[in-house]
């Protein structure tokens, strides 16, 4: 515990209650209220400090689970390839009666009658391309059987499996080891292969070349917002009087996206190197990976980096006799969506409740950590630093295409044969060939229906739209053209052109079997779940979206809940704080909006009277009639159905 808090300033101890929460409940398996005060005298804070933070943060838990405990993810790409009856096959082994999250959005978790097994269910897990998995303590399993539940229970051991060899399509620079059969995760392995020489010429070069070199690169950051990441580094003033923290965002949780778990299991030296480069270019003294709380073996494999590196002077006092000196440090995070905004990253990596400041004026590069300049860049854009380092700016803006340069890792899921994670050049390779040529394909007799290209935060696309685009002519004009989903790049301009995004990456097929209410349906659980809370209308709305799509799946959809989903969605987008608005209202506001036809027949009830005797939910599903009343008057908020009545 003592190492745990000397990695964060002296004056900031609040920074160490995560950490330490962490070590208590690995050590007494829940978190007391003995441990609530003990952690609060600690750090100098009130026990309500600490309090905040196990009701906050959906991994800490405050009733003991079972020796064995077991996280199943549930989550679309893993509900649509069987996860809900994985959690049956599950309970049944085990002999527990599994609670719905409905009795207990924070502790969900049911054990066992002999203390032995404890399972919930989670949120996305990032492992999406080898849907459905779950974690049996800290292991995660992939490509769980439903059947397999019995055997997986008596085999405590795991892997992560991959892919072996690139795609034709692709252009691996980051993903360049991933998968390979000489590769191993120590630093002996990765300085063999030319490693940390990028880092070796960069302390050779002035801080100001460095910048430059990333903005001549046009890298975009590969988080979701897709902003020019030399721009933001040059936010950085060169005399700052203040200390720079660096800020590595490794909290994967869009689901559909899961390259950064390959990164860090398979290659964390190239992360690590990318940091540091980026911590000397920005002066940049402290580092911070702040890793998901469910990569467990992800954290350990990059301590595990930093000491070996540390041991060969690259990080630590005097880095490669530069005179440079840095620290990179392990913070995890506890199962919080909303860690994924940078902002709100900060507020969790100092000890408090991830709430997302107000931009102006809490713009990180000037009021970050610690209020101090901060700059907050996610596992691949880091990566790509290195790459640019060694193949010079301007070189690495010819791959790809303008305004949208490099390689981008592109993870695929959902209804395809091969699901899987493609290291493509920007804009090289179309929607068609990602799914038809490097994913193997719908499956058998299956047609496309719809596609959700950037994370289940993406407006959906379907199958049969039409798209207007402007494309770049040999001769340099421009031309509006129209095309179809198969023809769309895969970039950022013309994801955003096509009325969607490319986000994290995360691309989610959906094929003609899949029911569209009940997809917006999980994926308004995930955000009626994941909501920080500090903004009333995603707060209220993101859980009135859920409820509405939960009631029409059981039967009790009324006329107006299309309209009224709409409604919701419209009212929480651009109306909060971060960004967490529009991610999940803008599903709601696309799916109802392309699929019209099947939310129309989920919602044919008449709309109950709006004065006393009310209904239920559970008397809206039950009864086959709803019996409507005459309106007393006008009620203001609608116009009435046909004949004055509703």
């Amino acid at each position: 515990m003592e190492e745990a808090i000397g990695r964060y300033p002296a004056d900031r101890r609040r920074s160490g209650a995560m950490p330490l929460l962490h070590l208590w409940q690995e050590h007494f398996g829940f978190i007391s209220d003995e441990g609530v005060q003990w952690i609060a005298a600690k750090l100098g804070l009130q026990p309500i400090n600490i309090l905040e933070l196990v009701t906050f943060y959906p991994m800490f838990r405050r009733e003991r689970a079972g020796k064995t405990h077991i996280r199943v993810c549930r989550t679309l790409s893993c509900a649509m390839t069987g996860s809900y009856q994985l959690m049956e096959n599950f309970c049944a082994a085990t002999g527990i009666e599994h609670r719905h999250q409905n009795d207990g959005i924070h502790n969900p978790i049911s054990v066992s009658a002999d203390g032995n097994y404890s399972i919930e269910f989670v949120e996305c897990l990032a492992s999406c391309g080898t849907a459905p998995i779950c974690m049996i303590g800290e292991d995660l399993r992939e490509n769980v059987r439903a059947e397999s539940v019995v055997e997986l229970l008596r085999n405590q051991t795991s892997h992560i499996k991959h892919q072996t060899s690139p795609h034709p399509l692709e252009h691996r620079l980051i993903f360049k080891n991933i998968g390979r059969d000489d590769w191993k995760v120590e630093i002996d392995t990765y300085l063999h292969d030319g490693g940390y020489e990028q880092l070796r010429k960069a302390v050779t070069m002035s801080r100001t070349e460095i910048v430059n070199e990333v903005k001549t690169s046009g890298l975009r950051g590969r988080g979701g917002a897709g902003f020019p990441c030399g721009v933001k580094w040059s936010f950085i003033k060169p005399d700052e009087k203040k200390p720079v923290y660096l800020i590595c965002n490794a909290d994967e949780s869009e689901p559909g996206t899961f390259k950064d778990r390959y990164i860090i299991h398979e290659d964390p030296h190239q992360l690590l190197e990318g940091i540091l480069i980026s911590c000397f270019a920005l002066n940049a003294r402290t580092a911070y990976i702040y890793i998901r709380g469910e990569f467990p073996e992800g954290a350990k494999i990059l301590e595990r980096a930093i000491e070996e590196a540390r041991e060969h002077n690259l990080l630590g006092k005097n880095i490669l006799g530069s005179g440079f000196d840095v620290e990179v440090y392990i913070h995890r995070g506890a199962g919080a969506y909303i860690c994924g905004e940078e902002t709100g990253l900060i507020e969790s990596l100092e000890g408090k409740r991830a709430y997302p400041r107000i931009k102006p004026p809490y713009f990180p590069a000037v009021l970050g950590l610690y209020m101090c300049p901060t700059i907050v860049n996610n596992v691949e854009t880091l990566c790509h630093v290195k790459h640019i380092i060694a193949m010079g700016g301007a070189n690495y803006a010819r791959l790809g295409r303008q305004n949208n340069t490099g390689t981008r890792i592109v993870c695929v899921s959902g209804d395809v044969q091969q699901p899987g994670y493609f290291e493509i050049e920007v804009g090289a390779v179309t929607m068609g060939q990602l799914i038809y040529e490097m994913a193997g394909g719908l499956k058998p007799g299956r047609q496309l229906k719809a596609v959700i290209p950037g994370g289940s935060s993406a407006k959906v696309l379907r199958a049969d739209e039409r798209f207007k685009l402007k494309q770049k002519q040999p001769d340099g004009s421009t031309i509006e053209g129209e095309i179809s989903i198969d023809e769309i790049p895969m970039d950022f301009d013309s994801l955003t052109a096509a009325g969607s995004m490319a986000g994290s990456g995360g691309v989610i097929v959906l094929d003609d079997s899949r029911d569209m209410v009940w997809t917006l349906n999980n994926i308004n659980e995930f955000y009626a779940h994941e909501s920080c809370g500090q903004c009333t209308p995603c707060r209220e709305g993101s859980l009135w979206m859920q409820k509405i799509t939960d009631r029409m799946l059981r039967g009790g959809g009324v006329t107006e809940d299309p309209k009224t989903l709409k409604t919701i969605g419209d009212n929480i987008a651009g109306r909060t704080i971060c960004a967490f608005g529009e991610a999940c209202a803008w599903p709601t506001q696309s799916f109802v909006q392309k699929f019209q036809e099947e939310f129309a027949k989920r919602a044919t009830k008449p709309v109950p009277p709006p004065l006393p005797p009310e209904y239920t939910p559970e008397e809206l599903i039950e009864e086959e009639q709803i019996p409507t009343a005459p309106m007393a008057h006008d009620p203001g908020w609608e116009k009435a159905g046909a004949a004055g009545t509703i």
